[in-house]
């Protein structure tokens, strides 16, 4: 039964500024891609363009090879040296740096100039140094940002702003006396049902 009020809807989330430029990011960047391509084709010739092509993925694809061998020997370093007790003391110098050049190696496979671009910068020490601390400080900030409630308040949280407004707040409370029996029923008349 309906009494005439209306019931407000629940105000709708706010979008995040990510989810609305990335895909024009990402339609632009082919763009990009397309018209640089079409550019070195007429400079030159198709060839040309189909080489750059095969050589950036056969370049991207060593890349990748070599940064998954040495990331695959840093672990059985590792592992070898707990299993026989002794602590590391210092870092390794070739320990960093392996998740940068997979993805420059896979910036280097994708077909296109920018991308080859991109992923042969990323193949550089120097760059590969200041982008892993600007993504290390990064992640701390966030980090330290999340850390002002727990777990547990970040599911509440996300359960009371449902969309359908469906989540009703409250707590259970159990009256389980001693001598009851899991399936024995409370005395007096159950308890109304509302919507």
């Amino acid at each position: 039964m309906t009494t005439g009020a209306r019931t407000p809807h629940p105000a709708r989330p706010r979008r995040s500024r990510l989810r609305g430029v990335l895909p024009l990011a990402l339609a632009a960047w082919l763009v990009l891609e397309i018209w640089l391509l079409t550019l070195v084709a007429g400079a030159s010739n198709g060839l040309v363009v189909l080489l750059v092509l095969v050589a950036g993925m056969v370049l991207g694809s060593i890349v990748i090879k070599r940064a998954g061998r040495r990331a695959f020997k840093n672990l059985t370093e590792t592992l070898q040296q707990q299993q026989s007790g002794a602590g590391e003391t210092e870092p390794r110098p070739n320990s960093e740096g392996n998740g940068l050049m997979m993805l420059g190696g896979l910036l280097l496979i994708l077909p296109g100039l920018v991308s080859d671009a991109l992923g042969l910068l990323l193949l550089v020490p120097p760059v590969q140094k200041g982008v892993s601390r600007y993504a290390e400080r990064t992640f701390e900030r966030k980090l330290r940002e999340a850390t002002h409630g727990s777990l547990g308040d970040a599911f509440q949280q996300a359960r009371m702003h449902r969309p359908d407004g469906r989540v009703v707040q409250g707590e259970v409370v159990r009256d389980d006396e001693p001598g009851s029996a899991p399936g024995d029923t409370p005395q007096g008349p159950p308890p109304p049902l509302t919507r």
